[in-house]
C-alpha cells in the first residue's frame, strides 16, 4: 500500500504547525517557508498526475483500512479523475495565494499557518471516502477560512465572517445529521459502497426499513444538499458568500473562490449523484429551476455592483451555476434523446472542466484586484478608476485575458468548459439551457462594462503615475494566463483524466 495521499495532506498540516512555532518577527522566513511546502504540494500533486492512468476511471492511490471498525469507520483514500484534478486545482492556487500575501506584515505565522492548514483541509476533503474520515477535513477547511476573514479582513469583516461561519455550519450540522441517518440504517460510511447500494437500490430499501417511512430517503437527501448547496453557493442559500469574497483579504478571497467553492460541487458529483439519483430525479424539475436561478439571478446582481470583489464574487456563483445545471440534468431521464449516455458525460465533462477553470480565472481576477487595490490605496470601486489602459497597459492586458476567459471567449479556457455544459444539457433539459443563455449575454454586459469603466475612456488624472505591473507580479499572474490559453487550445489535458471517471459516473445513474 503507498501513502502518497497521506504524506501530501500531511505536509501543509505539518508546515502549518512549524509556522505558527515560529515568531511573527521572523517573516522572511515565515514566507519562504510557507511558499515552499506549498510547492512541495504542487510537486506532489503533478507526481500524482503523471503517475495517474487516465484510462481506468477508477480510484487509485488507495489507502484503506479499518479506524474504528465497531463504527464502520475506515481510512479510506483514493482519488479518481475528479479527485485528482481538484488536488492538482488546490496545489496551483495555494502558492499564488501565498505570493499574492507576501506583504502580510500583521501575524505572519499565524496568517499563513491557517493558509497551510486550509490546504491541508482541502487535500484531505478531495482524497478521503469515508464520510467520519471526509467530514472532518470539510469542517477543518471551514475553520482557517473563518479567521482569516474575521483576523484580516476589510471594515465589516466580523458580521461577514459570522455569516460565512453560520451557513456553512448549518449546512454542516444537516449534512451529518444525514450521513448519521444513512449509517443507523446500512452500517455503513463509505462512499463507494453506498453509491454502490444506491444502484442496486438496496439503500431506499434499508432507509424505509430502518424508518418506517416511504419517503424517508428524500428527507435524508434534502438534508445532505443543504450542505452543499450552502458550500458552492447555490441561491438562495448563497448571501453570505458577497460579503465574505469582498471582506476577506484578496489572497484568501483566491482560496475561498479559486477552490473552497468547488468543495461543494465536489460534493454533489462525489456524493449526491452516486448516492442518491432517484431523489434527485424525483424533484429534478425544482433543481434545474433553481441552478437556471443561480444562472441568471447572480449574473443580474454581479451587473447591479459597483465593487470590484462583489462583482467577480457574483460572477463565481453564476459560473458554478452552470457546473450544477450540467449535474442535475445528467439525472434526466432523456426519453427521445438520441445517445443519452454521450450528452450526459459531455455535460458532466464540462461541469469537470469548468470547476478547473473557474477556479484559475476567478482566482487570477482576484488576484489583480489586490494588485489594483495596492496601486490605488485600497480603492476598487468601479467608479474610482478610468482609461488605466493608457498608463498600465500590461495590467491591463493581462486582466483583460482573464476577464475575457470568465466572459468564455473561444481560444480560452472558460469556453470549452461552458460549450461542452450547453452541448449536453440542451438534449436533456432544453428550456433550462435556453433560459440560462440569458445568463451568458448578462455576464458579457457586465465584464465588458467592468473593461469599459475601469480601463477605457479618459483618464482620471488622479492615476496618472500609476505603476504598472512589476517583473516579480508578472512572474505571479503568468501561470494563470498561461494556462488559460493552454486549457483553451489543449483541453484535451484536463479532459483525458477526467473521461474515463465521467463515463463511470453516467453509469452509476443508468438504473
Amino acid at each position: 500500500m503507498n501513502h502518497w495521499l497521506t504524506i501530501l495532506t500531511l505536509v501543509p498540516f505539518l508546515g502549518g504547525l512549524v509556522i505558527a512555532g515560529l515568531g511573527a518577527e521572523r517573516k522572511n522566513l515565515i514566507r519562504g517557508f510557507a511558499l515552499a511546502t506549498s510547492l512541495i504540494g504542487l510537486g506532489g500533486a503533478l507526481c500524482l498526475w503523471l503517475h495517474f492512468d487516465p484510462k481506468s476511471g477508477g480510484l487509485q492511490f488507495i489507502e484503506k483500512f479499518d479506524w474504528v471498525a465497531s463504527l464502520g469507520i475506515q481510512y479510506f483514500l483514493g482519488v479518481d479523475g475528479l479527485g485528482l484534478l481538484m488536488v492538482l486545482l488546490t496545489a496551483i492556487v495555494t502558492p499564488l495565494a501565498i505570493l499574492a500575501s507576501w506583504r502580510m506584515d500583521d501575524r505572519p505565522h499565524v496568517y499563513h499557518a491557517l493558509l497551510l492548514w486550509l490546504q491541508a483541509g482541502l487535500f484531505g476533503t478531495f482524497t478521503a471516502l469515508n464520510f467520519f474520515h471526509w467530514f472532518l477535513f470539510w469542517e477543518l477547511g471551514l475553520i482557517p477560512a473563518f479567521f482569516l476573514i474575521k483576523l484580516w479582513g476589510g471594515p465589516k469583516r466580523s458580521p461577514a465572517a459570522t455569516q460565512f461561519f453560520i451557513y456553512t455550519m448549518v449546512g454542516s450540522v444537516a449534512l451529518l445529521l444525514s450521513f448519521l441517518a444513512i449509517r443507523l440504517a446500512t452500517g455503513s460510511f463509505d462512499f463507494i459502497a453506498l453509491a454502490g447500494m444506491a444502484k442496486s437500490g438496496l439503500l431506499t430499501t434499508k432507509l424505509q426499513a430502518a424508518f418506517g417511512w416511504k419517503n424517508i430517503g428524500l428527507i435524508i437527501f434534502f438534508g445532505a444538499f443543504l450542505g452543499f448547496a450552502v458550500k458552492v453557493p447555490l441561491i438562495p442559500f448563497h448571501t453570505w458568500l458577497p460579503a465574505a469574497y469582498s471582506e476577506a483579504p484578496s489572497p484568501v478571497t483566491m482560496l475561498l473562490t479559486g477552490v473552497m467553492s468547488k468543495m461543494g460541487v465536489y460534493g454533489f458529483l462525489r456524493i449526491l449523484l452516486p448516492i442518491f439519483p432517484e431523489q434527485i430525479r424525483a424533484v429534478l424539475t425544482p433543481l434545474l429551476w433553481l441552478a437556471v436561478a443561480t444562472i441568471v439571478l447572480s449574473a443580474c446582481a454581479a451587473f447591479a455592483q459597483r465593487d470590484l470583489k462583489r462583482i467577480i464574487a457574483y460572477s463565481s456563483i453564476n459560473h458554478l451555476g452552470y457546473c450544477l445545471l450540467a449535474l442535475f440534468a445528467a439525472t434526466a431521464v432523456a426519453a427521445g434523446v438520441n445517445s443519452s449516455d454521450l450528452q450526459k458525460a459531455a455535460a458532466l465533462d464540462g461541469a469537470l472542466l469548468q470547476m478547473f477553470n473557474h477556479g484559475l480565472t476567478a482566482s487570477a481576477l482576484f488576484l489583480f484586484v489586490a494588485l489594483l487595490e495596492r496601486r490605488s490605496g485600497g480603492l476598487r470601486g468601479l467608479d474610482d478608476f478610468g482609461g488605466l489602459r493608457k498608463i498600465i497597459p500590461v495590467f491591463t492586458g493581462l486582466m483583460g485575458i482573464s476577464i475575457f476567459s470568465s466572459l468564455g471567449l473561444p481560444g480560452l479556457n472558460g469556453f470549452v468548459g461552458e460549450f461542452l455544459i450547453f452541448k449536453g444539457v440542451f438534449p436533456l433539459a432544453p428550456w433550462a439551457a435556453a433560459i440560462s443563455t440569458i445568463g451568458l449575454l448578462v455576464t458579457a454586459i457586465f465584464l465588458l462594462t467592468l473593461i469599459q469603466r475601469v480601463f477605457c475612456g479618459p483618464l482620471n488624472e488622479r492615476w496618472a503615475k500609476m505603476p504598472d505591473l512589476t517583473t516579480a507580479e508578472r512572474f505571479l499572474v503568468l501561470p494563470s494566463i498561461a494556462l488559460m490559453f493552454v486549457l483553451g487550445i489543449w483541453p484535451q489535458f484536463i479532459l483525458g483524466a477526467v473521461d474515463a471517471t465521467v463515463v463511470k459516473l453516467v453509469q452509476q445513474l443508468n438504473f
